[in-house]
């Protein structure tokens, strides 16, 4: 198999391991496409997380499969299934693909799990000094850059040109009827609410809650409308934004699946939310937003426009006082999507 030439002598199937979250997949599909592109008739297939099984739908257009992934012992993205090992590999293996794609990281740990899968080739990342299944096909890990470039710089070391380093996330008449049944949704008018994301999957990355309930005040006396976004295990973080907050707030933590949050962000005027996977959906929409970063490394997650997205980080840039101005200032600048007088989650019904 000659990857220099993947049009006439590319794969045929082809596993991709990326077990990982929402904004490491959504960061990924600049990847998906220039592998799509590349290969256009090969079977790609993404090993990743349980909840990764809608993403693989929504994104027909770049993945045709999807192989859950039990864990292993060393990940921390999933607590291993240590008895479905032995079953999930020797399904892997019988598979016979023809190409195992380490995307899921630097290789520490998971090039040996790549090997496992069985395929005929594999490719991907490794660490200098560590384990490197195939040197003509394994590339160091690059230590610096953000995260959609490395992995293009992946598939430009096997040859494949890449297709745009830009994000996209393809919303469906569903996504929006889902927002139209919530109770709350018809209270909401295009371009004239703001989303406020205060969760984050890692507890030290989450911005104070009375600040989030402080900027959600602020932009309510511009009037514009509050609304909470959330996964289900941070309901009771976003009811405390509520409690803290004077103006009313929608708070839709927990009722809204990927779809439907993506709908709903799609009109809003403005996100503000902690470094996690709703601002790379903001970034895909090209919805403006803050993204308050207080973990490490910032530059490797942040989006490629960087006047509509503003990524704060360190103590004095993710104070209260300079986001509420920041927010107020992008607002004025006009970096928001253009307003609209119609109702548009009223209309879906």
């Amino acid at each position: 198999m000659e990857l220099g030439t993947p049009k006439t002598t590319g794969p045929c199937r082809v596993a991709v391991l990326r077990a990982l979250k929402l904004g490491d997949l959504l960061v990924a599909v600049p990847a998906f496409r220039a592998l799509r592109a590349a290969w256009p008739k090969a079977e790609i297939i993404l090993v990743g997380l349980p909840w990764a099984r809608s993403f693989v739908e929504r994104y027909r257009c770049y993945l045709d499969g999807f192989r859950e992934f039990p864990g292993y012992p060393g990940l921390p993205e999933r607590e291993p299934e240590v008895a479905r090992i032995p079953a999930f590999l020797n399904e892997m293996q019988g598979e016979r693909f023809d190409l195992a794609l380490q995307m899921h990281g630097s290789g520490s740990f998971v090039n040996s799990l790549t090997v496992l899968l069985g395929a005929r080739h594999a490719a991907g990342f490794y660490v200098p000094g560590e384990y490197c299944p195939d040197a003509e096909l394994f590339c160091p890990w690059p230590t610096r850059g953000r995260e959609v470039m490395r992995l293009l710089a992946l598939l430009e070391f096997l040859g494949l040109p890449s297709q745009g380093d830009h994000l996209e996330f393809p919303l469906q008449d569903d996504d929006f009827r889902a927002v139209a049944k919530l109770e709350g949704a018809d209270q909401l008018q295009a371009g004239e609410y703001v989303c406020l994301h205060p969760g984050a999957s890692v507890p030290e990355r989450r911005w104070p809650v009375e600040w989030f309930a402080a900027v959600g005040d602020a932009l309510a006396r511009r009037g514009l409308r509050p609304v909470l976004t959330g996964s289900a295990a941070e309901k009771e973080l976003t009811a405390s934004v509520t409690r803290a907050m004077q103006a009313p707030a929608l708070d839709l933590a927990g009722r809204t699946d990927l779809g439907a949050i993506a709908a709903l962000l799609s009109q809003s005027r403005l996100l503000v939310c902690n470094d996690t996977g709703v601002s790379h959906l903001a970034d895909a929409l090209q919805v403006p937003s803050i993204i308050l970063s207080t973990g490490n490394n910032p530059e490797r997650w942040a989006p490629r426009d960087r006047r509509l997205h503003r990524v704060l980080s360190g103590t004095e840039s993710v104070r209260l006082d300079y986001v509420t101005a920041l927010a107020e200032a992008m607002l004025e600048d006009g970096e928001v999507h253009d307003e609209t007088s119609s109702g548009f989650f009223a209309e879906s019904n």
